[in-house]
Order: structure tokens, then sequence, then C-alpha cells
């Protein structure tokens, strides 16, 4: 009783509402967002803009902060809480906006400019730190101010191209594959950031264990591409928090 026979009109539907199903994930319970919530990612986000600037920041890491840090922190700052209160930042919106893996809606502007940002801040000084170290293992010479001011803004520049050209994970035109754009996201995190802080902790440990200035800087890079590798590997396995890919049917089947 109530089944559909196969020679039902019917049919067609039934088998778009399996294929929609199975294409599908529902990822988020909530109908809206909780203050908490809300607040909690804010300061994530003016960290993003706020260290977007890259000679700014090396700058910063280099002498510590001035008047200008100063100056471009509160403007940061002022402008995440305006839109941040109007809902215009991830996980800052009144209620989520993206519900389900699998499924096709229009991406907003505002995640693809914050999502932009977050991976040149991710990507680039990732990327420059590696080259320093290489080039300082090998030559001996320190070239980080140099990379910066030469290559720091061609590379964010190749990111941005990236999101224009529609290829750059959870800044593409369409949100149907944030489930996999997600995780991918979540690997450059797990990657990126513990390797900047093994070098920079094999820096300040070398000099506990008196190695001379060659070996130190070995160590360091030594330190930093064993941490990055490990943690890319536990990534891509899904291992870590948030990097298990979820593939829609029509992509697994495809």
């Amino acid at each position: 009783m109530g089944l559909v026979s196969d020679d039902s009109p019917h049919v067609p539907l039934i088998i778009l509402l399996r294929s929609l199903r199975g294409s599908m994930k529902k990822v988020v319970e909530r109908e809206r967002n909780k203050i908490y919530y809300r607040v909690l990612h804010l300061p994530v986000w003016i960290w993003v803009f706020f260290v977007l600037p890259g000679r700014l920041t090396h700058d910063l890491y280099s002498h510590g902060p001035d008047r200008r840090h100063g100056i471009w922190l509160l403007l940061v700052t002022v402008g995440c809480v305006w839109r941040g209160i109007a809902g215009r930042l991830p996980g800052v919106e009144t209620q989520p906006y993206v519900t389900h893996f699998g499924v096709h809606q229009p991406n907003l502007w505002y995640r693809v400019v914050c999502y932009t940002a977050a991976w040149i801040d991710l990507l680039v000084p990732f990327t420059l730190n590696f080259l320093g170290l290489v080039l300082a293992a090998i030559s001996g010479r320190w070239m980080l101010r140099e990379l910066y001011t030469w290559l720091y803004y061609p590379l964010a520049l190749a990111v941005v191209l990236a999101a224009v050209l529609d290829i750059l994970p959870r800044t593409r035109r369409s949100t149907q594959g944030e489930g996999s754009e997600r995780a991918w996201f979540y690997v450059a995190i797990w990657t990126v950031v513990p390797a900047q802080l093994a070098g920079w902790a094999m820096w300040r440990m070398g000099r506990h264990f008196a190695f001379p200035g060659q070996q130190l800087t070995l160590a360091r890079l030594s330190a930093f591409v064993l941490v990055a590798a490990c943690f890319f590997s536990l990534g891509v396995w899904g291992r870590l928090g948030r990097t298990s890919r979820y593939q829609p049917l029509e992509e697994t089947l495809g």
C-alpha cells in the first residue's frame, strides 16, 4: 500500500528526490546564530584583515608594533564591527547561510572577500617564510624583508586571480562544493599555523642548544617542513578537525 509502481508517471519525480537526497547533507540544524557565536567570530576577521598588509605585518613581527599598527588596527576593528553588526561577515551572520552541503546557491560577495583575504594570510606568508628559510640555509643570508617587498603583493594578486577565475575554495560562485572546499580551507590552516609555530619555536629553543647560525637555520627549515608535511598529510586523510570532505553524489559518480 502506498508504493508507486515502476510504470507510475511519478517515478521520474521520485528518482529526482532520491538523487537530491543523496547529493546533499544537512550540516547546520540551528535557524539563527547565537550572539556568543557571532561575537567569537568577530576577532577572527579582525585578525585576518589586520595582518593582510604584508610589509606592515613583517615590521610588526620584526620590530614590534608602532603607530601605524595602532591606526590600522583601529580602522580594521571599526570596519569589522560595522560589517559584523550588519551580519556581513562569515560566522557573524544572524543566521547560517550554508546549511546543506551539495546544494547550489550563489556565494555572497562578503564571503568571497573575507575568504580571499584569509587565503592570502595563509598562503603568502607561509610561502615567503619557506623561501626565506631555504635561501638562508643555502646562502647564509636572510632576505625575508626583500622577499616581502618584492613578492608579497604579486603572490597576493595571484590568490585574488584564483578567486576571480572561480578556482579558490570557499570563494567560488556557488556554494555547492562547500563540503570539500571547507575541508581544504582547514587543511591549509592546520598545515600553515603549526609549521610557522614550529619554525619560531626552533629559533627560540635553538639558542639554548648553542647551535651555530647555519645549523640553527637548517634546524628551523627542517622543523618547518616536517611539521607542515605531517599536518598536511593528516589533513588530506581527514584526521584533523573539519578536514573530512563531503562530495555530492553526482561528483562522486562522475
